[in-house]
């Protein structure tokens, strides 16, 4: 029998989390994508200065692009070039948020990290934050017939505000609307603009709640050339 305590705990540890973003808000007004070069090859030697090269690369080439292939190219790299690891493994922590730089540094992530790498990507390429939500889900693993079922994270993109989102997953590789991704299960999304539960309205957050992860993460993106 599957145990649904982690899930639920981790399912109100992210509810928690999604305050704090609606509080805060993200500002990717400027980037210095030389300072995290410069930091890739001091942290992570030439493997680090070649993916964030790549990352600067898919950033440049993409910026004219439409949003159907910005979202195609974003999604293809970091789902090629990231392979999936608990934050147990990678870290020695239970539960840890890595920045774009960590995610391409070490070549390795969990689904909060691919989803954040991505959306923060396509913030970079000028993709309004409005049109993408973090989407927090249950996942069957295997099918929609699956028993095994676990929390997950993806990226959903709106083309419009009442549209089908399209989802940008790292358990597949290609985009799919939402009605062919019929083994997930929204529990809620998020943006800087709102939250959304089971696909109902936006609520109002309040700007004074934190959560010191997402505070910090903030910081490290900032400390890293992510302003």
């Amino acid at each position: 029998m599957l145990n649904y305590r982690p899930f639920v705990g981790k399912f109100a540890f992210w509810k928690r989390f999604v305050f704090l973003v609606l509080g805060v808000g993200l500002v990717y007004a400027q980037s210095d994508l030389d300072r995290m070069l410069t930091l890739a090859g001091q942290r992570y030697g030439e493997s680090g200065k070649t993916a964030v090269t790549a990352w600067r690369e898919l950033v440049t080439q993409s910026a004219q692009q439409t949003d159907a292939i910005k979202l195609q190219r974003v999604n293809d790299f970091f789902n090629r070039r990231t392979r999936f690891g608990e934050d147990s493994e990678i870290w020695g922590q239970p539960d840890y948020w890595a920045t774009p730089l960590e995610t391409l540094g070490r070549g390795e992530g969990d689904c909060e990290d691919f989803a954040i790498a991505k959306y923060v990507t396509l913030k970079l390429l000028g993709v309004p934050s409005g049109k993408m939500r973090l989407t927090y889900v249950k996942a069957r693993i295997g099918g929609p017939r699956s028993a095994l079922v676990q929390a997950h994270m993806v990226l959903s993109y709106y083309p419009a505000p009442d549209a089908e989102p399209l989802v940008l997953d790292n358990l597949i590789s290609d985009i799919r609307p939402a009605s062919r991704r019929t083994d997930l299960t929204t529990i809620f999304g998020f943006n800087t603009e709102g939250l959304w539960v089971g696909g109902v309205v936006p609520r109002a957050a309040s700007g004074s709640q934190r959560l010191s992860k997402w505070q910090s993460l903030l910081v490290r993106m900032r400390e890293e050339g992510i302003e």
